[in-house]
């Protein structure tokens, strides 16, 4: 590709930079808020002087919220779901996409099941009929009822049945004559290709485990049992502080947004550690198999 060098290209080139750079700012700037919100003394974070820097610097409040038993209830199940989510979710990823990746002759009928899932994808069962059946199976108030509904994320299937379709066949047809199952094929040939795509699925899974909140609010009718965005949610937008599990006798010297700034921090910290050792796959992951020829 030509690029031309002149004056007007110099120019646009510049106010992209400022532009964008402006942009990254001013979505980072309520992180921040936040984050001198919750270091800040009980006077100023209540009177709302805090911007952008602490006042009267403090690490009481994240020493509050890390004593909580509540918060660390919560956050306990968020970290359970999170993992026992994306590995239940990763493991139906990967079995129902490899099937469906082969030709009709090697799997007849795929193309049936393949319009199974997307008719699944695009019309969904609806929130009453879900409830009933997590009711019915006795999953209420149970990990399960966080897990089992969003078992298999078709989407994710279909990027990952396309990712295997580009794994080079011959790779496939060599493993077979030298006496190789589906089973060894999957795990040696197929898994290892597609660590882009597996890297990417999952961070997309354990986002979506973490930051989930309206399941733990129809399906928990314990408030012990809230997940940690659902706890959050309670604090944060109905203002409810029942449910801090923070002694009130501190909070006469604590600000409760300065509590709920440090409950804040925390909960978005565990992602923000993960995040910048997937994002090397991220956008190849998402590339290569969300098109197929």
């Amino acid at each position: 590709m030509i690029r031309d060098n002149n004056w007007f290209s110099r120019l646009f080139d510049g106010f992209n930079y400022v532009f964008l750079t402006a942009f990254a700012l001013l979505c980072l700037a309520p992180m921040v808020h936040i984050f001198a919100v919750s270091l800040s003394g009980r006077a100023p974070a209540t009177a709302g002087f805090v911007s952008f820097f602490p006042i009267d610097f403090t690490l009481e409040n994240y020493q509050e919220v890390m004593g909580s038993r509540t918060f660390s209830r919560s956050f306990l199940i968020s970290v359970l779901r999170v993992f026992s989510g994306t590995s239940l979710n990763m493991s139906l990823i990967i079995l129902t996409a490899y099937p469906l990746s082969k030709s009709p002759r090697v799997f007849r009928g795929r193309f049936i099941f393949i319009w199974f899932f997307v008719f699944a994808m695009l019309f969904d069962g609806g929130l009453i009929p879900t409830f009933l059946v997590v009711k019915n199976l006795g999953l209420l108030n149970t990990l399960g009822s966080l897990i089992l509904p969003n078992a298999v994320p078709i989407f994710s299937v279909i990027l990952m049945m396309n990712f295997f379709r580009d794994v080079p066949k011959e790779l496939e047809e060599s493993a077979v004559i030298d006496g190789a199952s589906h089973w060894k094929v999957l795990w040696y040939i197929y898994l290892p290709l597609s660590l882009p795509a597996i890297a990417t699925l999952t961070l997309l899974a354990a986002v979506n485990h973490w930051n989930a909140w309206f399941d733990g609010l129809i399906y928990m009718t314990d408030t012990a049992n809230y997940p940690m965005q659902t706890y959050l949610r309670t604090i944060v937008v109905e203002l409810d502080l029942t449910n801090v599990g923070i002694d009130p006798r501190d909070l006469q010297r604590l600000s409760d947004r300065a509590i709920r700034g440090a409950q804040i921090i925390v909960a978005t910290v565990p992602i923000l550690v993960v995040y910048p050792f997937l994002q090397r796959y991220f956008i190849s992951g998402i590339k290569l198999g969300a098109v197929k020829e």
